[in-house]
């Protein structure tokens, strides 16, 4: 799996997911995060429990994160939210490349540039409903436990949410041409490995960031999002390696000396 994240340069291919990912996750948040406060408005006690629980602890941004944070009418929403489809597709994009770069998929059974975009907008949309659902069902806990049921709650709905999210981006971002059934290996170790990632993320805004000088905090904040982002991005691309790598059965390889192996040569 390293050997072939190697040679398929993913490192490069994560680094650009990371980039369009980075300008397009504010515009994204903050239509969510409007649509929710028209979802939940008239109930106040419902915003402040989803603001303290899946927006407060969205990695890095979740204490910037406010239920309605855009207000003004209808007009101004839906050109945010055309503009934020827009600048959304870029990540999409970037993501199709490196799974068919992943699977080494010809360009001639690659999606055509209308297809690639839709499948761009309904991955976008899937992210949205399962973002409003995370908040909602998190309110819901937050609202009804505490203590230690509370984090084992919302760890276990993190999960489930992780896994629907990553199968909705593998399955949509692979071509058709590869199966289904050889998708879950990549989509369990994501899951997972974007769990970790967010609580690592939310650690560090806990007991590092929090600490430090408001002008010092400014910066890290935008260090450690791009940073987030971009480890992000290369353990979702080290997932589909793992995919492939099973799939077609590309082992043993060899780390020094000339390919030799017959997982080499193929």
């Amino acid at each position: 799996m390293v050997k072939k994240f190697g040679d398929d340069q993913a490192g490069n291919l994560a680094a650009l997911v990371a980039y369009y990912a980075f300008f397009s996750l504010f515009p994204l948040l903050l239509v969510f995060v409007t649509v929710l406060g028209f979802v939940l408005q008239g109930d106040p006690s419902a915003q402040k429990s989803v603001e303290n629980s899946v927006l407060g602890q969205f990695p890095i941004i979740g204490s910037q994160l406010k239920v309605h944070a855009l207000r003004g009418r209808t007009i101004a929403l839906v050109i945010g939210l055309a503009t934020s489809l827009w600048a959304g597709l870029g990540v999409t994009q970037a993501a199709q490349n490196a799974f068919d770069r992943v699977w080494a998929v010809p360009f001639k059974d690659r999606p055509n540039f209308f297809q690639s975009r839709l499948r761009g907008i309904a991955l976008l949309i899937s992210l949205g409903l399962l973002f409003l659902l995370a908040t909602l069902a998190s309110g819901l806990v937050t609202g009804g436990l505490g203590g230690p049921l509370l984090k084992v709650a919302g760890i276990a709905l993190s999960l489930v949410l992780n896994f629907a999210l990553f199968f909705a981006a593998f399955r949509l971002m692979t071509a058709k041409s590869v199966p289904t059934s050889k998708l879950w290996i990549g989509v369990i170790v994501a899951g997972v490995s974007w769990e970790i990632l967010q609580i690592i993320g939310g650690y560090y805004i806990g007991h590092v960031l929090k600490k430090t000088s408001s002008t010092y905090a400014q910066f890290g904040l935008v260090l450690a999002l791009l940073i987030w982002l971009h480890l992000g991005a290369q353990l979702t691309l080290y997932a589909a390696e793992i995919n492939v790598v099973l799939s077609r059965r590309l082992w043993p390889r060899s780390f020094f000396g000339p390919p030799t192996e017959a997982a080499d040569q193929k």
